[in-house]
This record gives C-alpha cells, sequence and structure tokens, in this order.
C-alpha cells in the first residue's frame, strides 16, 4: 500500500520508536519529515542527518507529505492528525513504516512483554561482528553503535516488534522470537488469554515465517505454544519438559557480568561472559543464540565474541556511580523484570537499595499491586511519585494512595514524593555514601537520574 516514493511525515519523530523507523527509511532514500513537542537527543540525530523536524505540533507541518505517520501515543485529536483528515492526507500506523523498513530483507522480528530490546540488539551486534551488516530498528539505543536504528548494506534486517498495542500483528517477519508473555497492557487486551491468543494468531498467519524461536522458560510462552500450527526452536536456562534447542546453563551472577555456558541441543558450545549485569540476560543470550546458530548459521566463536563484547542497550540496567552512590536507570515498569533487575542488583556492592518509581497505568497497578508489594521487599527504602495515567481512563480506588498503602501492607518503606522535580532534594537529604538509587521509568526519571549524578560529580 505504501510507496518509498512517496513522503512521510511523523508525528513524535523524537520517540525511541518512531525515530528509528524514520531513520531507516531516510538512510533508503525516502523522504522522511516530522514533528515533536520537544528537541531531544534523537531530534538532533535526526537533523545531522538531514531530515526536517519541527518542534510543536501544527496543522501546517503536515505540508508537502502524502502520508502522516502516527504511534498508538498520538491520540486522533492531536492537531496535525486532525489536519490530515481535513486535508484528505492518508494516516498509517508506525508499524506499517516498520513493515517498509523491513521490505526486500531477510527480517527478524523480537517481541513479547519485557527483554525484546535486548535479544534484538544482541542480535544485531552478532550479525554485525560477523561481517553481515545488518538494518537494525530497535527501541532503545545499542552503546556498541549510539544509535537506534541503521540501515544497513547486508540481507538481513532485525527489528524490535511492540506487541503492546496489537501492533505486531500489521508485520510478517521472516524470524521471530517471542522472549515472554505477560500480563501487560490491559488498555488493549482483556487478559493473558488475549495476549497469548494474540500471539499465537500472529505467528501462524505469518505466511512469510521461516524460523520461530520461544523462550520455553516463560510459562505464558509455553501456554502459548499449544496454539502454534508452525515448527519452533525452544531456548531458555531450564529444560522445563524436555531437551532445549539452545541453552544458557551453568548460569552465574558476578554482579556486573553474567558468566554462562552455551549449549545447542546436549552439545556444549562453550563459554560465555556477558558484561553487562542482570542474570536474566542469560536467558536473552539464548534467544539470540536461537536466531544467529538456528537461522543465520553464525559460528559459535563468532557469537562467543559478539556477546563478550556486549555492552547492552542505554537505560537497561544502566550503572552509574557518583559521589559515593551507585545509580541505576531501567525502563522496566512491569513487576516480573522488576524483580529481575533488584535480585542482581542485591549481588552488587551497596549499603542500601533505593527504588525509585513513578506507578503506570491503572490496569497494570489493579492487576500487578500484590507483586509489585513484593517485588520492592528487594529494596530497603522505596520513593513513589504520581501515578501516570497514560490516557487510561481512572479506576475507581485505583490511586496513588492506594498504591502507596498497598506497599506498606506488604512491609515496604514507602515515602510518597509527589512531583519529579521533589524527588532528587529528597534523596539527596536521605541517601547516604555506599547507597544504590535505582530509577524504573521513562525518560523522565533518567534525565534527573543523569543531572543529578552530574551534580554528585561536580562536588567530588
Amino acid at each position: 500500500m505504501w510507496s518509498r516514493r512517496q513522503r512521510f511525515h511523523f508525528i513524535g519523530i523524537g520517540g525511541i520508536g518512531v525515530s528509528a523507523v524514520a531513520r531507516v527509511l531516510h538512510q533508503q532514500g525516502v523522504a522522511v519529515q516530522g514533528s515533536d513537542v520537544r528537541e531531544s537527543q534523537l531530534t538532533l540525530g535526526l537533523r545531522a542527518l538531514g531530515i526536517p523536524v519541527t518542534i510543536g505540533h501544527r496543522a501546517e507541518n503536515i505540508d508537502g507529505a502524502d502520508v502522516v505517520v502516527h504511534s498508538t501515543a498520538v491520540p486522533k485529536d492531536n492537531l496535525e492528525r486532525v489536519a490530515a483528515r481535513e486535508k484528505g492526507v492518508a494516516e498509517a500506523h508506525r508499524s506499517d513504516m516498520l513493515g517498509l523498513c523491513l521490505q526486500g530483507r531477510d527480517s527478524v522480528g523480537v517481541t513479547g512483554t519485557h527483554g525484546k530490546g535486548t535479544v534484538s540488539a544482541m542480535i544485531t551486534h552478532g550479525l554485525i561482528v560477523a561481517g553481515r551488516d545488518p538494518t537494525f530498528v530497535v527501541g532503545g539505543l545499542l552503546n556498541n553503535y549510539g544509535t537506534n536504528a541503521r540501515n544497513g548494506e547486508g540481507t538481513a534486517a532485525v527489528a524490535e516488534v511492540d506487541e503492546s498495542d496489537r501492533s505486531h500483528l500489521n508485520l510478517e517477519p521472516n524470524h521471530v522470537v517471542v522472549n515472554n508473555l505477560e500480563v501487560d497492557h490491559l488498555n488493549f487486551y482483556a487478559d493473558l488469554d488475549d495476549i497469548v491468543g494474540t500471539m499465537a494468531t500472529f505467528i501462524n498467519e505469518n505466511s512469510h515465517l521461516k524460523t520461530l524461536a520461544l523462550n520455553w522458560d516463560d510459562p505464558g510462552v509455553r501456554a502459548m505454544a499449544a496454539s502454534v500450527t508452525r515448527p519452533f526452536l525452544k531456548y531458555g536456562t531450564v529444560d522445563t519438559d524436555g531437551p532445549l534447542d539452545f541453552s544458557a546453563r551453568e548460569v552465574e551472577d558476578l554482579g556486573d557480568r553474567v558468566r554462562f555456558v552455551a549449549y545447542a541441543g546436549a552439545q556444549r558450545l562453550g563459554e560465555v561472559v556477558l558484561p553487562i549485569p542482570g542474570n536474566y540476560n542469560a536467558d536473552n543470550a539464548a534467544g539470540a543464540i536461537a536466531i544467529l546458530m538456528g537461522a543465520y548459521d553464525v559460528p559459535f566463536e563468532t557469537i562467543k565474541a559478539a556477546l563478550d563484547t556486549y555492552r547492552g542497550l542505554e537505560n537497561r540496567f544502566t550503572v552509574r556511580r557518583a559521589g559515593g552512590i551507585t545509580l541505576v536507570k531501567d525502563y522496566i515498569s512491569h513487576p516480573t523484570g522488576m524483580r529481575r533487575v533488584l535480585q542482581s542488583a542485591r549481588k552488587m556492592p551497596h549499603r542500601r537499595i533505593w527504588g525509585v518509581f513513578k506507578p503506570y497505568r491503572f490496569t497494570l497497578m489493579r492487576y500487578h499491586g500484590d507483586e509489585y508489594a513484593q517485588v520492592f521487599r528487594d529494596t530497603d527504602e522505596v520513593v513513589i511519585t504520581t501515578m501516570y495515567a497514560a490516557e487510561e481512563r481512572p479506576i475507581d480506588g485505583i490511586d496513588t494512595p492506594w498504591f502507596v498503602e498497598l506497599l506498606r501492607q506488604g512491609g515496604n518503606t514507602v515515602h510518597f514524593v509527589p512531583e519529579n522535580p521533589e524527588v532528587v532534594p529528597f534523596l539527596t537529604g536521605h541517601v547516604q555514601a555506599g547507597d544504590m538509587v535505582i530509577f524504573f521509568g521513562g525518560d523522565d526519571f533518567f534525565r534527573m537520574a543523569d543531572a543529578w549524578a552530574d551534580a554528585l560529580e561536580a562536588k567530588s
């Protein structure tokens, strides 16, 4: 439906996922422009490539565009979407443009509730080390390359495929990884059965599918497998009900590194030492190995060289030390992922661990409230800010005071600091040398953490 001869206007072009698609299309010779509400590292990077970027949303911004592109986060009453409808300009979803990026490539799509960015980045780094020069579109900056996306000269393409809004149904990658499936995004799904069933549809109706890799450690993925009509590879860290095709075994969490031994079936391939924290990354690495070996026949020694030098994604268990304090930034907001981060963080040197968290979405808090109360027991102190609705309608009884009380009833020491600008002053007055502070959330928290670290370094 969409042509590379058309001109595309991206609303919210500074978003991590939207900017990635815009960047690759531009590098592929497609005419791209866009707008966003604020200047950022990403908008500046796009401008440096020669992409016109306007700050502020206005109707006239879409002038000259054949298609206006939006993500699910951009509402229908956005000025530029309204202008598109009034002028008869076609609209497209970001996922449609991702499909255009992947067109004509041997594509890998990595999806699942969490970890998909890391698995995508590991596969990308593996293909680059193997000399394949893939195109990649990932929802985070790869620390090895300083960008979230790049058009490659090779035949392969790797993309993080977002399932949160069902937009993965718009894509048909040649190789698919499903990393895990848990209850999340209940503003788009009824329950876990709906999530699992939709993912099975994504797989079963993909007429271009060549390789399917499933994380056999994850109960949701195993449940989905019962409805999958395609052959698949199993990967993981535990032989739940029979041998795995690819596995990471003998996993050791070494604090700032993770060691494991890789296997293909019963064959021992060799030892890998990931130079990033988080023992759950052994699971992610097993998924990358499954595709690199199972779909692309990359030799293990090449994969080992890639994983041993993999530097992670920006703001995924990113550690910075300043003024005697360890600051950690992690984008995860789902309790399962947060638990994994905290469990690994406790193996790193610390006096006390502080968790800083903005409750996110009424539906997520309602469904997982008790799990959050359990997760934060791995902290010594918790700082909670006012709940972010993310365009969801309020749910009676589900609000920030309810969440704070729920955590306290779960045995947590909770400090309610309502507004973001108050968080660092509060922490400055309470955090002591040797403490670790983990910021769970999004860019607003990460900017806060970086500014605080800069101030601590300036004083030392």
